[in-house]
Parts: structure tokens; C-alpha cells; sequence
């Protein structure tokens, strides 16, 4: 089997939910060893969100495989104690519990990097572990609401969030790069480094756009549905047989091909109401009629070839099971399969082909399965084993 970039690494998570589980599943695809500590019994509440996945979480499939659990109920000593010694000679951890719950169970840095020079911490929370808004909880909704992200989403009646954890993701991603990077650092310095991740920080870089778009003080870009907020033709259109295409135009050239091939009425192009953008945009409602015209007698399959034809970029609207089945994804052979308690499900492949190394993944681990063996790697006792389950401490 090739060496994967994080053999050798590891990993202990105190989290839950999205944004750390997500960020440690990327460094368990690399091959990193990645430890979930989950409370007894029900574990990561994520576990619990639904019962899509053959009676497993959605969320908790997605960002959870490749782990080993280790329950530990930290509100006990000997639990504090157990995790104090794997973070002895572990490479990173990473924490997005509550705000100073870790500081409350002495998992500071002053503490851990005395007994490890060499740890890396890697904080994730909702504004930042300091601030005004540091003990302020923080989910993603929350978040895309405290980031302007719903100012900028949905119809103009309508502000929207995400159909998907964006907030989540945006922090889980900086903490999986963040991470790369302090595991580089320490190759030079042979000290480990504290990071600290701010979901707020994280969408906030991710709105940079319409932040400067806004730029001392100007009108932000408008909500428009699907459509884009300042370039027209850019968005949905439905066709004759009332699928949805979705159609985007980015320059002049472009517009005389989408109205000399796709239109086919050449003489638009030329015509002053529409031949900048700023006028098309500042016209759609009179634009729209002239393309619904022609789009209402075309099928979605011949409005896409003759946007084929004329190279403006296209797509479908896709739904779920439009994804599950994208020719695209098969082509590429991005399908495998995982392991979970339940049995085999289908997965997609982490993103970015390497020539060099294969992705780990392994299987969705129950509540606590790991838990005896990485007890035993720390060298306890069957007897000590059980008086911490009798005690409740696992």
C-alpha cells in the first residue's frame, strides 16, 4: 500500500456536530490516526440528527469515517486523566466543545505542551476564543445570519440560508488547512503551535465579495433567487418541456454567440437596450421575455446542445437523486464504498486525484468500539478497564 502524507499522525477530537468532525475526517483521509472521543452510551449528538443512512445520521456518515471512538465521560477524573496521557504523545488535538469547557478541564495549552512541546491544539468555535461575542453560542444557521450570508441569499422577499452546513464546513475546512500548515511548521521549528478558528472568521473571508462590493457604504448586491446579482442573462430558465436550465454569460463575445446560436436572432446583439451588461441587467424583465419566446419552444436537452454549440456555459438543475446518478461522478470513478455499524453504504472519493496515494476509507466506528484497545495501548489492565466502565468513566 503507498505512504499516505499523514501516516504516523495523530489525532485526538473532542467534538461534535460538523465543523471539527469534518476538519479530522480530511486528516483521516490523508491517513492520519484519528481518535473521536464520544460521552458513553449516545455519543456524538450528531449521531442522533436523522435515520437516512440505513438508520444512521446523514451528517454523521458523511464527516465521521476512517475514526476510532474512544468514550470517555469527561466530567469524571479518571476519564481526564486517560485523555491527559494519549495527548502525551499525540500530534494534534482538536476541540469545538462549548466555550472554555476545555480551559475547565485543564486541556490548555500551558498544561498539555509542558508534558508535549510537539502538540498541535486546534480550537474551533463560533466567534473566537476571545472577543465580546467569545461565550456566545454559535450554530450555522447563527452564523450565515451573523455573517450576512442570508442578506445576500434567496428571493427579494425572501432571505435564505444554505441547503447545506456552510458555516460548518467553511470553519471545518480553515481548520483541516490550518492544521496542514502547523504540522509544516513544526518540521522547522519542532514546536507545536495553538490555533484558533472562528466559524464567524471563517463565512466572513468567504463574503468577501459582496463585502467589497458594498465598499464604504454602497448598495449590497441584491438578492435574486438563482440568478445572478449583477450579470444578465446568468441563472435559471426554464425550457419548453418545463425542466430548469441554468445559463451563465460572462462577456460581449459571449452575448452576440447566445444571440446569433441560441437565440438565433442576431440582430439582438446589436440592439441598445442589451449590448452591455449594466443594461441587460437594468432591463431583465423585457430580456426575459424576449428569451422565454424562444426557450418555450425548445426541449431542456436541445436549449443545452445549442448552448453547447455557442460555448456558454450550462448546466442542469440537478435534485439529489440527479447527483447520486451524475455521469460525471461515475465517469471519474468517484464512487467507492465504507464500512459502518450498520453495513456497507456507497461514498464519494475526497476531492483532488493524487498520483501517488490512495484516500483512506475505512469504516464509521460505533459509539466507544475502540475504546479497550486504546486502553490498553496505554497500558492499563483488563481490571483497570473495568473499574472505569463500572464506574462509568467509559
Amino acid at each position: 500500500m503507498s505512504i499516505r502524507p499523514l501516516d504516523g499522525i495523530t489525532v485526538v477530537s473532542l467534538e461534535h456536530a460538523i465543523a471539527a468532525p469534518f476538519c479530522t475526517r480530511q486528516l483521516a483521509d490523508l491517513g492520519a490516526r484519528v481518535i473521536k472521543v464520544e460521552r458513553p452510551g449516545g455519543g456524538d449528538f450528531a449521531r442522533g440528527y436523522d435515520t437516512q443512512v440505513d438508520g444512521l445520521s446523514s451528517h454523521f456518515v458523511w464527516v465521521n469515517r476512517s475514526k476510532e471512538s474512544l468514550a470517555l465521560d469527561l466530567k469524571q477524573p479518571a476519564a481526564i486523566a486517560t485523555l491527559k496521557k494519549l495527548l502525551k504523545t499525540a500530534d494534534v488535538l482538536v476541540q469545538n466543545l462549548a466555550p472554555g469547557a476545555a480551559a475547565r478541564m485543564g486541556l490548555t495549552a500551558e498544561v498539555l505542551q509542558k508534558e508535549n512541546p510537539q502538540l498541535i491544539l486546534c480550537d474551533i468555535s463560533g466567534y473566537g476564543n476571545d472577543g465580546p461575542y467569545r461565550d456566545k453560542k454559535a450554530y450555522d444557521l447563527l452564523i450565515q445570519s451573523e455573517a450576512g450570508f442570508l442578506s445576500v441569499t434567496g428571493t427579494p422577499e425572501t432571505p435564505s440560508k444554505a441547503g447545506n452546513s456552510i458555516a460548518d464546513i467553511a470553519a471545518g475546512m480553515y481548520a483541516y488547512t490550518n492544521i496542514l500548515a502547523a504540522l509544516l511548521q513544526r518540521g522547522k521549528t519542532g514546536k507545536g503551535s495553538v490555533i484558533d478558528i472562528s466559524m464567524l472568521e471563517s463565512l466572513s473571508e468567504w463574503m468577501s465579495f459582496p463585502m467589497y462590493y458594498a465598499y464604504k457604504g454602497a448598495e449590497p448586491p441584491p438578492r435574486n433567487g438563482a440568478s445572478h446579482a449583477t450579470i444578465y442573462p446568468y441563472g435559471p430558465f426554464k425550457a419548453g418541456d418545463g425542466k430548469t436550465v441554468m445559463l451563465g454569460l460572462q462577456n460581449e463575445r459571449e452575448w452576440v454567440q447566445f444571440c446569433e446560436t441560441v437565440l438565433e436572432n442576431p440582430a439582438l446583439a446589436q440592439d441598445e437596450r442589451f449590448d452591455r451588461n449594466f443594461k441587460r441587467n437594468e432591463k431583465r424583465a423585457e430580456l426575459l421575455e424576449i428569451i422565454n419566446a424562444c426557450f418555450s419552444k425548445l426541449s431542456s436537452e436541445k436549449l443545452i446542445a445549442r448552448l453547447e454549440k455557442a460555448q456558454i456555459a450550462n448546466a442542469h438543475l440537478n435534485d439529489m437523486a440527479g447527483l447520486w446518478k451524475h455521469e460525471q461522478l461515475k465517469a471519474r470513478n468517484r464512487w467507492t464504498e465504507v464500512d459502518t455499524p450498520n453495513g456497507s453504504i456507497a461514498a464519494l472519493l475526497p476531492p483532488g486525484l493524487n498520483d501517488s496515494y490512495d484516500y483512506r476509507m475505512d469504516p464509521i466506528p460505533a459509539v466507544g468500539q475502540h475504546t479497550d484497545a486504546i486502553l490498553k495501548e496505554l497500558g492499563m489492565s483488563e481490571s483497570e478497564i473495568a473499574s472505569m466502565r463500572v464506574s462509568g468513566a467509559i
